[in-house]
């Protein structure tokens, strides 16, 4: 935070120079409508927006990957299944998991990868290969940041887990050295990759919520089993030290793609508040023994955001408590309505289903569908990615029910063919960006806070999210 606060600083000498913000008792400016601004750094010289961007074409991907613990340690699995994919070398800190992970390849016939191990800074060999197209990031969420950054810097296409960044000095960093290298820097949002999702984004693009109003996604989940599994308690520290939603991308992601956030609308200004941190203190003293002096984090972090065409977004975050996994993933359309959680159920104009008229004795003019009823109206809007049998590939290689697959899939597969990811950098800045910018309008009484623009300009260039698929492929092709 001492380095944002540094940056306020000097913009607001530019701020108050231009005379387009007045100072506030917190030294950060303002907008007309009241609304705090943070800066927005001017694109450095000679550089130029990578929406769309495309890179040469690769026969075989090869990739290095970076953390092999929860996170990576499935990644490895899974990229090995990856039609085009090549694993060429993995790194950890901890030895035995770069062994654990050789051991896995090479006992399914996969063949030897090289292994780096021994310190934080052992990723940095890996990058400096010549023999790598992608550095996949699984770090712990402090590091995503400096080795997405090196792996760039030496030429390399970059692809870090969730958070990939927090603070909005990082997510600066990485747009602006992904329009410096004119190479891809993708968030491994998982999420916009599960079933539901997909059919509902594919209805969505269709129509058949009609102008979509409001979107809402959480991170609910109980995380009490989990809290020793993570390598020297980071996530906890984590928490421990920041406000604000630190994990806000697994709801928010795929809800930004049905709204085409930098696709013809963009996220204008934020609101967040949080509790107080009831349980975090009672997991330190679990962990280690002492009661700590701060917890920074709020057991329930709520953050609304309000767009340029007029959509509202609210999003949620609570690791804490007892309260069942949900993702929330709701569209709210002017026809229609989705929701994921706690059931998965579409609700249209009855009309739109049946030409039957309103039932104004049970005061219904709407239908909810549910199970099979639900199940036949995803399948008159597929979604293209999909194919019967790439399903089945998904399902039977795994990662949270396939999604994991999906992703990885399409990663390699858009490499491949020199297609623009379904991921840009500026996705990867915007989702990230809400756990700082969430933290500042609660520094500042709920304050609302303007989102920066991570395009500088470049939003609505494009209309809408869509897939791209190589020349003959089409719709539905999944080679």
């Amino acid at each position: 935070m001492k380095k944002l606060f540094s940056a306020l600083a000097i913009a607001a000498i530019a701020l108050m120079a231009a005379g387009c913000c007045s100072k506030t008792d917190g030294g950060f400016k303002k907008n007309s409508e009241g609304a705090i601004v943070t800066p927005v750094p001017a694109r450095p010289a000679g550089q130029t927006d990578v929406i769309g961007l495309v890179t040469p074409k690769l026969e075989t991907v090869r990739i290095g990957i970076v953390g092999l613990g929860m996170r990576g340690s499935g990644a490895v699995t899974r990229l090995s299944r990856v039609p085009g994919a090549k694993i060429v070398a993995v790194c950890d800190v901890e030895a035995d998991r770069v062994e654990k992970a050789q051991k896995n390849l090479r006992d399914r016939e996969y063949g030897e990868v090289a292994g780096y191990s021994g310190s934080t800074e052992a990723f940095k060999e890996l990058c400096e290969r010549d023999d790598i197209d992608l550095v996949y990031v699984c770090t712990d969420w402090v590091h995503h940041v400096p080795v997405a950054l090196y792996a760039m810097e030496h030429g390399k296409n970059a692809a870090i887990e969730v958070p990939s960044a927090y603070s909005l000095e990082d997510c600066w960093a990485l747009v602006n050295m992904s329009e410096k290298t004119r190479l891809h820097c993708m968030i491994l949002e998982n999420c916009c990759y599960d079933f539901f999702e997909l059919s509902t984004l594919e209805m969505a693009k269709q129509g058949v919520f009609g102008d979509i109003v409001h979107v809402e996604g959480s991170y609910n989940h109980n995380l009490d089993p989990f809290w020793h599994e993570y390598w020297q308690n980071w996530r906890l520290d984590f928490n421990q030290k920041h406000r604000g939603d630190v994990y806000p991308t697994h709801g928010f992601g795929p809800i930004c793609q049905v709204l085409g956030i930098h696709r013809g609308d963009k996220l204008n200004t934020l609101v967040a508040m949080d509790t107080k941190a009831f349980n975090g203190p009672k997991h330190v003293r679990a962990q280690g023994g002492q009661d700590p002096d701060n917890f920074a984090n709020g057991d329930v972090t709520t953050t609304m955001i309000r767009t340029e065409k007029g959509r509202s977004i609210l999003i949620e975050h609570d690791v804490m408590n007892p309260r069942p996994y949900s993702r929330m993933y709701q569209v709210v359309g002017t026809d229609g309505y989705a929701a994921k959680y706690p059931v998965q159920q579409y609700c249209l104009r009855r009309e739109f289903l049946n030409g039957e008229p309103i039932d104004y004795s049970n005061l219904k003019g709407e239908r909810t569908l549910m199970g099979e009823a639900l199940a036949e109206l995803q399948a008159k809007y597929p979604c293209p990615i999909l194919t019967e049998d790439f399903v089945n590939l998904a399902k039977e290689v795994g990662g949270h029910g396939g999604m994991d697959f999906i992703m990885d899939y399409r990663l390699v597969y858009c490499l491949r063919n020199g297609l623009p990811l379904d991921m840009d950098v500026y996705d990867l800045a915007e989702w990230c960006s809400i756990g700082e910018l969430s933290a500042i309008s609660m520094d500042n009484g709920n304050a609302p806070v303007v989102v920066p623009d991570f395009t500088r300009g470049a939003w609505n260039k494009l209309n809408g999210f869509s897939y791209a698929f190589a020349p003959g492929d089409g719709p539905a092709a999944a080679k």
